[in-house]
C-alpha cells in the first residue's frame, strides 16, 4: 500500500492547477459542444443577473429621495411596483441560473463518465496490472464530479460576479465618489487576505484529493484481499495502517476548514469596518445636507453587495481550480493510449483450429522475458497439455493466444493466418477460455454466463450446462438460471463456480478450448464430473490444457514441458516418462505425494 500511496501522491502533485489553464479549459469545452446552446444561455443569464442585482439599491435611493422624502404617494406606488418587478425578475434569473448550471454540469459528467468507462474497457490488461484500481475509481467517480463545478460555480459565475462588482463600483461613483472612496478604503486589506486564503486553500484542496485517492486505493485493495488479511491475522496491523491514512484524510479536510474559518470572519470584520466608516462619514453628510438619506442607505446596501462577491470569488476560484485539476486528471486518462495494436477484420466462417507459436519472446515489463523463443504447433482437433512449475510461463502462453497481451518478438498464427489479422472481438468468441480463478458478478446465473449477450438463447445455455454436467446443481438452485449469486459468486461453492465458467466458455461452441488449471480448485467428485464432460467437449476441438495434476492430462496428444520460459521437453505421456527427464521426475514426485 505504501508504495502505491507514494506513487499516487507523486501523480497527484503533477497537477498543481492553474485556474485559467487554456489548454484544459478548451478540452473541457469540447464536452460542452453538444449542449452549447444551454451553455451560452447560462452565460447570458449569469451576466444579466450581474447587471440586475445592483439596480435594487439604486432604485431604493431614488424611492427614498424622490418619493418618500418628497411626500409623493403616487410615485412611491409606481416605484414599489418597479422594485417588486425587479425582485421577481431576479428570482427567475437565479432559478434558471441554478437549475441550468446544475443540469449542464450533471449531464456533462454523465457523458464524460460513460466516455471514460468505454475508454477503459478497450485498454490492454498490462495497463491494469500496473495501475492501482483505487486510482481508477477516483478518476471515474470523484474527479469527474469536480468537472461539474466548472459550470455550477465556474467561469460564468465568476464573470457574473466580476461584472456585478464593476457595475456596483460605477453606480457608487455615480452617486457619490467621496462615499465610494471612504467605504472601499478597506478593500486592499480584503484583497490581500483573499489572495492568502486562495493560495492556502489551493494546497489544502490538492492534499484532500490526494488523501481521497489514497483512501480509495487502500479500501479497495484490502476489501478485495480480506481473506488474506484474516488468514494471516493481520487485521490489527491493517487497521493501524487504515487509521493513519484516514487520519491524514481528516487532517487535510480540517486544514481546508481552518482556512475558511479564519478567512470569512476576517472578511466580515473588514466588511463591517467599511460599513462603519461609511455610516460615520455618511451620517455627517446627511446632517450637513451634503449627502441624501437615500444615498446613504443605498451605499450600505452596495457595501454588502460589494463585499459578498469578493468573498465568494475567492471560494469560487478554488472550486474552479479543483474542477480544472480534476479535469486535467480525467483528460490525461482519456488521452492515455493503452489500446491493443490495430485490430484486423478477418472473420472466416469457421476455424479449423491449427495453432502455431513461432519463436515467441514475451515480457510483461521491460525485457524480463517470461517466454523465450517458444515454438510449437497444435493441429486441428488435437489436445496439447502445458506442464511446468508455477511461474514457468504456461499462463502467459494462453494470454498471448487470446491477445490479452502482445508478443515482443515472434509470431502466433491460427489456421496459418497471423493472429493480428483477425477481428479481435470475433476471435475471442471462437476461443473458449476457462481460468482457475473464476470471477462471477453480483447478478443472475444467466447474466453471468452470457455477460449480457442477447444473441445467446436460454436453450444454448441449457445445452452447454448439460454438456459440462452443471444442469443438475443449477436446477436445484432457487430460480435456476435466475438465481442471483452474491459478489464474486460467494453463494456458490468453488466447484460450482468452476462449472459455471465451463458453461460460460461453451455457450459459444468455440473451435479452440483453453483450460488454465480448470480442475485444480475442485474436489475429486466434481473433478470426475468435469473430466467426464471434458472427454466429450474436447472431441473435434483444438484444446490447450494447463494442469498441475498430471493425472488429468495423460491422454493428451502432446505434452509440452516448460521451465523458466523455455520448452525443455515435449511428447506423449509415455514418451516423456521414457526420457527420464523433467516430466518423469515431476510425475514421480506427484505419485509419491499421493501414496
Amino acid at each position: 500500500m505504501c508504495s502505491n500511496g507514494r506513487f499516487m501522491a507523486a501523480e497527484e502533485k503533477e497537477f498543481s492547477g492553474k485556474v485559467f489553464d487554456g489548454e484544459i479549459l478548451s478540452k473541457v469545452y469540447a464536452f460542452v459542444t453538444p449542449y452549447r446552446h444551454i451553455f451560452y444561455l447560462l452565460v447570458m443569464l449569469t451576466l444579466v443577473a450581474g447587471l440586475v442585482t445592483p439596480l435594487r439599491p439604486y432604485l431604493v435611493q431614488v424611492t427614498i429621495d424622490k418619493y418618500i422624502l418628497a411626500n409623493n404617494p403616487s410615485g412611491l406606488k409606481t416605484m414599489m411596483l418597479v422594485l417588486v418587478a425587479v425582485l421577481f425578475f431576479q428570482a427567475l434569473l437565479d432559478y434558471a441560473n441554478s437549475y441550468l448550471s446544475a443540469w449542464l454540469g450533471q449531464t456533462i459528467i454523465k457523458d464524460v463518465r460513460q466516455k471514460l468507462y468505454a475508454h477503459l474497457l478497450q485498454f490492454r490488461l498490462s495497463f491494469f496490472d500496473r495501475t492501482p484500481i483505487g486510482r481508477l475509481i477516483t478518476r471515474s467517480i470523484s474527479d469527474i464530479e469536480t468537472i461539474s463545478d466548472i459550470f455550477t460555480e465556474g467561469l460564468a459565475d465568476i464573470a457574473g460576479s466580476v461584472l456585478q462588482l464593476i457595475f456596483i463600483m460605477a453606480l457608487m461613483l455615480y452617486l457619490d465618489w467621496r462615499l465610494t472612496l471612504i467605504s472601499l478604503s478597506v478593500i486592499p486589506f480584503l484583497l490581500i487576505s483573499t489572495y492568502i486564503f486562495k493560495e492556502k486553500v489551493k494546497k489544502s484542496f490538492n492534499d484532500v484529493r490526494t488523501a481521497v485517492a489514497n483512501l480509495n486505493t487502500f479500501v479497495q485493495e484490502h476489501i478485495t484481499g480480506m481473506n488474506i488479511v484474516q488468514i494471516f491475522n493481520s487485521e490489527e496491523r491493517e487497521y493501524e495502517k487504515f487509521k493513519a491514512i484516514n487520519k491524514e484524510h481528516r487532517n487535510a479536510n480540517l486544514r481546508s476548514v481552518l482556512y475558511y474559518s479564519v478567512y470569512f470572519p476576517v472578511a466580515e470584520v473588514l466588511s463591517a469596518a467599511g460599513i462603519g466608516l461609511l455610516v460615520w462619514w455618511g451620517a455627517r453628510g446627511v446632517v450637513n445636507e451634503t449627502v441624501t438619506l437615500g444615498t446613504l442607505i443605498a451605499f450600505i446596501m452596495y457595501i454588502n453587495m460589494f463585499f459578498r462577491p469578493i468573498r465568494e470569488i475567492a471560494d469560487k476560484f478554488n472550486t474552479l481550480q479543483m474542477g480544472i485539476v480534476g479535469s486535467a486528471r480525467v483528460i490525461k486518462l482519456l488521452e492515455t493510449n493503452e489500446y491493443l495494436p490495430a485490430n484486423g477484420n478477418y472473420k472466416p466462417d469457421r476455424l479449423e483450429g491449427r495453432v502455431r507459436f513461432e519463436n515467441i519472446w514475451f515480457a510483461y515489463s521491460d525485457e524480463n522475458y517470461v517466454l523465450k523463443n517458444i515454438s510449437f504447433e497444435v493441429k486441428p482437433g488435437e489436445t496439447v497439455a502445458l506442464v511446468g512449475a508455477t511461474g514457468a510461463g504456461k499462463s502467459s502462453i494462453i494470454n498471448l493466444l487470446s491477445r490479452f497481451y502482445e508478443v515482443n518478438k515472434g509470431k502466433i498464427s491460427i489456421d496459418d493466418t497471423n493472429l493480428l489479422e483477425y477481428d479481435l472481438e470475433w476471435l475471442r468468441t471462437r476461443i473458449g477460455v476457462v481460468l482457475q480463478d473464476v470471477f462471477l458478478f453480483s447478478d443472475t446465473l444467466e447474466n453471468n454466463i452470457t455477460l449480457g449477450n442477447k444473441n445467446i438463447s436460454k436453450e444454448q445455455i441449457v445445452a452447454a450446462a448439460k454438456a459440462v454436467g452443471a444442469n443438475e446443481f443449477i436446477e436445484r438452485l432457487p430460480g435456476g438460471l435466475d438465481y442471483n449469486v452474491m459478489e464474486r459468486g460467494a453463494t456458490l461453492s468453488v466447484g460450482q463456480r468452476q462449472l459455471i465458467s465451463f458453461v460460460r466458455a461453451m455457450v459459444y461452441n468455440p473451435e479452440i478450448l483453453v483450460l488454465d488449471e480448470a480442475t485444480s480448485s475442485v474436489d475429486s467428485e466434481t473433478e470426475a464430473l468435469i473430466q467426464n464432460a471434458l472427454s466429450s467437449m474436447l472431441k473435434g476441438r483444438t484444446s490447450i490444457v494447463i494442469a498441475h495434476r498430471l493425472s488429468t492430462i495423460r491422454e493428451a496428444d502432446k505434452i509440452i514441458v516448460i521451465d523458466k520460459g523455455q520448452i525443455v521437453e515435449q511428447g506423449t505421456h509415455e514418451e516423456l516418462l521414457a526420457l527420464e527427464g523433467y516430466y518423469a521426475n515431476l510425475n514421480r514426485m506427484q505419485y509419491q505425494a499421493f501414496v
